[in-house]
């Protein structure tokens, strides 16, 4: 009994040691095998091999210059399974571009198992054939260009444009009325839509600036300089927007004394004086002043601007009076 289990044994190492070195079979084929000029086809290697078994399919060179072009290398794909038998293929996409047969040789793959390392071969030699279109000059004439064709306008081309246009017209006929009617109504003339917007009066202008500085927080950081300079800014365009005068381009004293010929209240004339004669002392003679008097000079220029604004007459007093 242990005599013909071993011969069972023995018999089966043999098989299996067989299989392992049985070299592995290459075919190649060519899909399809005759094409036209500029036409693609596939170039196809099969390997049939024992799955320990290690082989490389090659890299496609071009065979003659210009004849053939690679387009594309798939990957390699496994066919069959059987056991430990293994069928996978390499498939390449190429592209014909010239006449006549075009050999292809016997594709070979690199073959390695344990200290083997060979090149196997297919059997078969491939020949692909590649045709062209036949042009028959002795029963075909050659012509010239023909001229451009000029065709008859038709109404019907834009009748469709002409309706949406008319439509889009009566719509916007329809929609300036209507915005005309509503102004109208409001004592406004459309016109006035494209009037440009009139400039602030120099009061609204310098209290906005004066707002703004206040959230700047300038002198706080110690910035007293920038804030006296910011603060007669406001002033200095207030006093020319409110009465002509040139003062971004007068000295202090100058606009005390353009301001003597200006019907103001004598208090708004005081705090004039007083807060440009500060600015002066600050921006010139580095003198830092008190947090109490930075709020009075900027209180000072807020009312200076509100007691000299222009007097607003409501309409309706002048008509009862």
């Amino acid at each position: 009994m242990k005599r013909a289990l071993f011969i069972v044994l023995f018999v089966l190492l043999g098989f299996v040691s067989a299989a392992q070195n049985d070299t592995p079979t290459v075919r190649a084929r060519i899909e399809p095998d005759s094409v036209f000029i500029g036409d693609q086809f596939d170039f196809v290697i099969e390997v049939e091999k024992d799955l320990v078994q290690t082989v490389l399919f090659p890299e496609f060179t071009p065979k003659g210059e210009n004849l053939i072009e690679l387009v594309e290398v798939m990957p390699v794909d496994t066919l069959e399974r059987d056991g430990r038998r293994l069928k996978v293929a390499q498939r390449y996409r190429l592209a014909a571009f010239h006449e006549g047969f075009i050999h292809m040789g016997k594709p070979g793959v690199l073959y390695a198992d344990k200290n083997i390392v060979d090149t196997l071969y297919a059997a078969d030699s491939l020949v692909l054939q590649v045709g062209t279109f036949q042009i028959d000059s002795t029963s075909q004439s050659i012509y010239d260009l023909k001229p451009q064709l000029t065709l008859k306008f038709k109404l019907a081309e834009i009748r469709g444009y002409l309706l949406w246009g008319l439509l889009f017209a009566v719509l916007l006929a329809a929609a300036i009325y209507g915005l005309h009617r509503y102004l109208e109504a409001r004592g406004r003339h459309l016109k006035d839509l494209f009037k440009p917007v009139p400039p602030e009066p120099p009061h609204v202008v310098a209290i906005k600036a004066l707002e703004a500085l206040h959230f700047q927080k300038l002198w706080q950081n110690d910035k007293h300089k920038l804030y006296y300079s910011t603060l007669t800014d406001i002033l200095r365009t207030y006093i020319a927007g409110r009465w002509g005068i040139g003062a971004m381009e007068m000295t202090s004293d100058e606009i005390i004394a353009a301001m003597r010929t200006v019907e103001i209240p004598e208090k708004s004339r005081m705090e004039l004086t007083a807060v440009l004669m500060d600015a002066d002392l600050v921006k010139f003679a580095k003198f830092t002043p008190e947090a109490e008097q930075n709020e009075s000079d900027y209180t000072k220029v807020y009312y200076f601007v509100e007691e000299t604004k222009p007097v607003e007459v409501d309409a309706e007093t002048e008509e009862n009076e």
